[in-house]
């Protein structure tokens, strides 16, 4: 028994296959540049934020365990007054992804000693939104990694035209 299909036919489907690899490879490349690209330019607009200065109320250290079989992780949890344009506002977000959890009792132990209650520090607050204000802005490092994903759009492109491409 023969098989219904020709050498040629099989070059087409695995074209096609290869193609849409490629386009696959690309749109996940994209997703990722567009991801890194949108944090980039979050970080970026902060840095227009205006700086005002804000008090710290109260600066503590929570812990939370999710289970019996997870390690224990500490958050620094703070509360900080700010004005902006003659009204008061209360902060409690150390970045704008709020506040990190992490497992290292030690690093918490450092970062408890960046803000204490009564310090007086400065804080960045979003004009459009002042009751949105962070101690510290986001890092510009996604701008600086986004050629990493864009290796991938180009080269699922490249898959894509070059598997099209009659030869």
């Amino acid at each position: 028994m023969s098989t219904s299909t020709t050498p040629d036919a099989e070059t087409q489907a695995g074209r096609w296959f290869l193609a849409s690899l490629g386009i696959c490879v690309a749109l996940l490349g994209l997703l990722f540049v567009w991801l890194l690209g949108r944090s980039f330019l979050r970080a970026w607009e902060m840095r227009s934020w205006p700086e005002v200065s804000c008090v710290i109320l109260s600066a503590e250290i929570i812990e939370q365990r999710h289970d019996e079989f997870s390690p224990v992780e500490f958050q620094q949890n703070l509360s900080y007054a700010y004005e902006w344009q003659g009204e008061s506002f209360t902060g409690t977000r150390i970045t704008l992804r709020e506040n990190p959890w992490t497992s290292k009792r030690e690093l918490m132990e450092e970062r408890e000693k960046e803000y204490t209650a009564g310090m007086v520090t400065s804080c960045r607050l979003d004009p459009a939104m002042p009751e949105r204000a962070v101690l510290k802005m986001d890092s510009l490092a996604p701008g600086y990694s986004i050629w990493f994903p864009g290796l991938f759009v180009v080269g699922g492109l490249g898959i894509t035209v070059r598997a099209l491409r009659k030869h």
